[in-house]
């Protein structure tokens, strides 16, 4: 839209935004457009992100900083399912990009700066990911970044050292060798250097991002009191839903914390263990995807090992290891309730609790679910809560988000948005849950208790 409407970004130039036949291709002319200097970006979710990988390694082979942004969403395994979990980006692990996660509407804009002026300064091309639907389809009242800010953060000697290092026939360099067993083991390990790097820019575009708007992020972001027990280690939307349950918990005289873990990749041992308190004595860490026929998820993994690595070192921190248990949750889109972020907390309680865990299923085939009270909810009374039903194509979803836009631009209530329908689309039933009120809203989840209810025409 904007480029149709010849609308011009800071450089006062209109971007191309070119449509390729699949997201292979896509992937293919982002790398190319990247080689002549180009600053370029792509989006995707999915399978889509799967037939990018072959470019994602030669990107971050190459050091060549771009951004992809994926709304992160299941894989088709036993079934198709086009909902949120992370699977898609935990399949990218290995191709070098770091991975940056958001967890609400307000950090996914934020993040998007920040992810392209870190790309262009480390050289390490970043995938900016957000929870698929819950995050990407919700709407949310924000503070939108102003373009003056943009031109304060940007360091326009990094976008001009990654135009240096286009291919150009003036100044001609080697590129995209084949390389044999004498070279290539040595040329792969160049990029270590760029890593911890990488990390330290991160940080530092936080810190710089909250003197501007006082928005404060942290690459490991721990909440709670000092003095937590038991904690939750997570990342994407759930979070939001976890630090909501621990306020709540905190008000009732529970000691519980949440980490939310922003920079995946690289994933660095000291951070994340600095965040946690030393009193805590058991933590779970939640994965929103599923490695089959492994020891654990891949986020539990590197907790463990992080906890691992500090024992065997000379100077560790920690003289007790808490108890560390994984589990699984809210695959494809499903429910994560504070109903369940409290059954986790009470897991944490017991002695020997569960590990492998899910929440939110009942698994009656390998007995991996734990139980949770599904009439517990912590809804703030001052928060309206609406849910609307209707017909695919009626005009109820587009009439709710038009209200909720008008709640949220013409009063100083904070309002959230999120629409339910299937695939079949037209003639199938859609359900809008809708919050507006004077509190902050965190609940990334439906609204399951709410104080109104409407049809816009009988259903049944």
């Amino acid at each position: 839209t904007w480029m149709s409407q010849d609308r011009k970004n800071l450089w006062n130039t209109t971007p191309s935004v070119i449509e390729m036949q699949s997201e292979g291709g896509a992937a293919g002319a982002l790398h190319g457009a990247l080689q002549t200097g180009s600053f370029a970006t792509t989006f995707t979710a999915s399978q889509g992100l799967m037939l990018m990988i072959p470019n994602m390694y030669k990107i971050a082979g190459e050091l060549t900083s771009a951004v992809i942004h994926v709304a992160a969403r299941s894989l088709a395994a036993q079934g198709l399912s086009i909902f949120g979990d992370h699977s898609d980006v935990m399949a990218v692990r290995q191709t070098g990009f770091a991975l940056f996660c958001s967890d609400s509407v307000q950090s996914a804009q934020d993040f998007a700066l920040i992810s392209h002026l870190a790309a262009l300064e480390s050289r390490i091309p970043f995938l900016h990911f957000f929870d698929g639907f819950r995050t990407s389809h919700e709407i949310s009242k924000i503070e939108l970044i102003p373009d003056e800010l943009i031109k304060k953060m940007l360091q326009e000697e990094s976008l001009f050292a990654h135009k240096r290092r286009a291919l150009n026939p003036e100044s001609p360099v080697l590129r995209g060798t084949a390389q044999n067993p004498d070279v290539y083991f040595q040329a792969r390990e160049t990029v270590n250097a760029y890593y911890p790097k990488c990390a330290a820019i991160v940080e530092r575009l936080f810190q710089e991002f909250e003197k501007h708007t006082g928005r404060s992020y942290k690459l490991y972001e721990y909440f709670s009191s000092p003095d937590a027990e038991r904690i939750i280690i997570l990342m994407g939307s759930g979070a939001e839903a976890v630090h909501e349950t621990v306020e709540y918990l905190l008000d009732k005289g529970e000691k519980v914390g949440v980490i939310k873990v922003r920079l995946y990749r690289p994933f660095l041992n000291e951070k994340i263990l600095a965040a946690i308190p030393k009193t805590v004595k058991s933590i779970s860490v939640l994965d929103r995807t599923k490695e089959p026929g492994s020891a654990g998820e891949p986020l539990y993994l590197d907790v463990v090992n992080a906890f691992f690595q500090d024992q065997m070192s000379k100077e560790k921190k920690w003289d007790k290891l808490p108890r560390i248990v994984g589990g699984r949750y809210g695959l494809s889109s499903k429910e994560f309730t504070p109903a369940m972020v409290k059954a986790i907390y009470e897991q944490l309680k017991l002695e020997n609790p569960k590990h492998g865990f899910t929440i939110g299923i009942l698994d009656d085939l390998t007995n991996t679910s734990i139980d949770y009270d599904k009439n517990f909810t912590i809804e703030k009374k001052d928060t309206i809560r609406s849910v609307f039903y209707g017909l695919g194509s009626d005009g109820t979803v587009g009439a709710n988000k038009n209200s909720i836009k008008i709640i949220g631009e013409n009063t100083d209530n904070y309002v959230q948005g999120y629409f339910v329908y299937d695939s079949k689309k037209s003639g199938s039933m859609t359900i809008s849950h809708l919050r507006f009120g004077k509190s902050p809203i965190r609940s990334t989840y439906l609204v399951d208790h709410p104080n109104f209810v409407a049809c816009h025409q009988p259903l049944f």
